[in-house]
């Protein structure tokens, strides 16, 4: 037995991410622009502020890993109007993403770091859960697709 084998390394976990974000860019998409802003059921809360938290989360995160310091979480420093805006804002994050989280090295992601100044666990532990959370808000914009009468898109198909 190889006692240092991997099931996944750094970048295949990353274009595992960035399927999900794939895919939740396409949720996005598929929103009528007011619904994305509006839409809710049970009080939830509209998929336009589900984006804008992990929004939030995939870039500032990783900027803060790399730079190796605490920020506080800001899910008000991005304030759009439009559903362009945010798939603009999507796509640069996206980019912050891939250039941060190439600069962590294989030892880091053992790590711990306390993301946020809230979370403390290790960086690998951190990056599950954005992609946990963005799976859990994504399901979210399903079901108000579907209250909508929008078939959403396959959930397999995460790549562009």
């Amino acid at each position: 037995m190889n006692a240092n084998a991997k099931v996944l390394d750094s970048q295949q976990l990353l274009i595992h991410w960035q399927g999900h974000r794939n895919l939740t860019r396409r949720v996005i998409e598929a929103f009528p622009e007011k619904d994305l802003f509006e839409f809710s059921i049970g009080g939830m809360r509209p998929f336009a502020k589900l984006a804008l938290e992990l929004l939030a989360i995939g870039g500032p995160a990783l900027k803060s890993i790399v730079g190796q310091t605490i920020d506080a979480f800001n899910e008000e420093a991005f304030q759009p109007s439009t559903k362009a805006e945010i798939l603009v804002k999507w796509d640069e994050e996206t980019e912050t993403i891939n250039e941060y989280f190439s600069q962590i090295s294989e030892e880091r992601f053992q790590e711990m770091f306390n993301l946020f100044g809230q979370y403390e666990f290790p960086i690998y532990q951190n990056i599950l859960y954005f992609v946990d959370n963005e799976i859990h808000h994504r399901g979210q914009g399903y079901v108000y697709l579907r209250a909508l009468g929008i078939e959403p898109p396959f959930f397999w198909e995460r790549e562009r």
